[in-house]
């Protein structure tokens, strides 16, 4: 698939030949993106890519007041994390005399003009676009044939100096300059299109295609935003989601290849994508499926990289530093299961949830170790010395989850569960709420089982 693009000539201007699909991601640097944001510079990376095309990130940073090189660092390096390389690179405040050049033929040429208005603050002039007024009809690859009628723009503003384009100018001569054949941004980007036309056909720019996607809405159907659920990809690094998870919810956000499949490489993403199968209503976002996607990611990691994951999380609860690589092959599977994204694990160590492991239980109320449903102390430690009996016959090798489970679930049948796990399972952990007790006995080991069990029978 091939699109008319242009490209510079000795005089400053363009010349046509025949090159492939080029899509860009544009945004400006005057705060941390939204995963939003991302969704749409994922669409342009799959159409370019799926059309062995090219694919371009620029900074539109002509916002001296607003824009910070922390924001657009924090671009770059997102792109980075998410493995989603571009294949070149600008900033429109590297670009003003090409702005400059375009403004000043349009001038001579009186498809614009330079108006003095009152401002506060005194008199200034602006550079505005001589708008004839004409309909304006395109078609959108998404949402079809849109007509506009230009009269009531009026003679815009294009420029506020001739080193001062504003961004409908700016933009257009970028996509020009740089051979932009498909133009894939959010739909509240509609209603620039018309003007970014008239001034297309004023600096003589071919039309691109346009695809206007569907705004991601909050769970109430309003606009998302940070007061209702939106989130950065810097909150998503920070709070433990995986870049493949973050891919394979966004593709999902409007777009849909027509099958059940949920789980998406980015090579499938590549191969099956389609402008033509985006929906025209709003995308909802559903932080549940996002979780539920990632715990999908996180599991199917590496053995090695999700171990040094939860490693480096741990320590940074400042529970667990120094943990060691015994005790995080023991307990990997036990968090992997408890976790849909590795902020988890800090929520973890602050409820206490795996103080088991690393510290003894104190058994400071005996009682709790009784199972509140008429069992009696006696009981309670009758069943833990039965346990201890039971589990000593187990060899090192075989004290895993399921003969442990299968030796226990007899004696527990008959003598009650609740009666024999409650206790089974607080002798282990100390505490009300913790895994199950065969899941504890495999973590803990043989010995460390064995001792808990008959110290808390003896408190009893």
């Amino acid at each position: 698939m091939t699109e008319t693009q242009r490209f510079p000539t000795s005089n400053g201007m363009k010349t046509t030949t025949e090159q492939k699909v080029v899509t860009r991601f544009a945004p400006s640097p005057t705060g941390f993106l939204s995963l939003g944001n991302y969704r749409t510079a994922l669409f342009n990376f799959l159409y370019a890519k799926q059309h062995n095309g090219k694919f371009i990130l620029r900074i539109e940073d002509t916002d001296k007041e607003r824009n910070k090189k922390e924001y657009e660092r924090d671009i770059i390096e997102s792109f980075e994390w998410l493995s989603l390389p571009f294949n070149e690179f600008y900033r429109q405040s590297e670009r003003t005399d090409i702005y400059k050049t375009y403004l000043q033929k349009l001038v001579d040429e009186d498809k614009a003009y330079i108006s003095k208005e009152e401002k506060e603050g005194g008199r200034s002039e602006v550079i505005r676009f001589r708008n004839q007024g004409s309909t304006v009809v395109f078609n959108d690859i998404i949402r079809g044939e849109i007509s506009f009628d230009t009269k009531e723009l009026g003679d815009f503003v294009i420029a506020k100096s001739m080193e001062e384009p504003v961004f409908h100018f700016s933009v257009v001569v970028d996509d020009f300059e740089m051979g932009i054949t498909h133009i894939i941004r959010g739909e509240d980007h509609i209603s620039n299109t018309p003007r970014h036309i008239l001034i297309q056909e004023a600096i003589g720019a071919p039309r691109p295609q346009y695809a206007h996607l569907p705004l991601i809405l909050a769970s109430d159907r309003s606009k998302l935003s940070k007061r209702n659920g939106a989130i950065s990809i810097k909150e998503s690094r920070e709070r433990g989601y995986t870049p493949e998870a973050i891919i394979n919810y966004l593709a999902l956000l409007g777009w849909n290849p027509g099958t059940e499949q949920e789980i998406f490489s980015i090579e499938s993403l590549i191969q099956q994508f389609s402008l033509e199968k985006i929906q025209k209503g709003g995308a909802v976002f559903n932080e549940e499926k996002l979780n539920w996607t990632n715990k999908e990611y996180i599991r199917a990691l590496p053995k090695e990289k999700l171990m040094n994951a939860i490693e480096e999380r741990m320590s940074k609860t400042g529970k667990f530093t120094g943990i060691s690589r015994e005790s995080l092959i023991l307990l990997t599977p036990l968090i992997t299961e408890r976790i849909e994204k590795f902020e988890d694990i800090t929520d973890m160590a602050e409820k206490g949830e795996l103080d088991w492991f690393f510290e003894e239980p104190q058994y400071i109320f005996p009682e709790s170790l009784v199972w509140k449903k008429g069992s009696s102390r006696d009981e309670a430690k009758k069943h833990l010395q039965a346990l201890s009996e039971i589990l000593s016959t187990l060899s090192l090798e075989e004290f895993t989850v399921e003969k442990i489970e299968s030796i226990i679930l007899p004696y527990a049948d008959k003598e009650g569960k609740g009666n024999v796990l409650w206790p089974m399972r607080f002798a282990l952990s100390g505490k009300e709420k913790s895994p199950d007790p065969f899941t504890l006995a495999c973590v803990l080991g043989k010995e460390k089982t064995l001792t808990r069990l008959k110290k808390a029978a003896n408190r009893l």
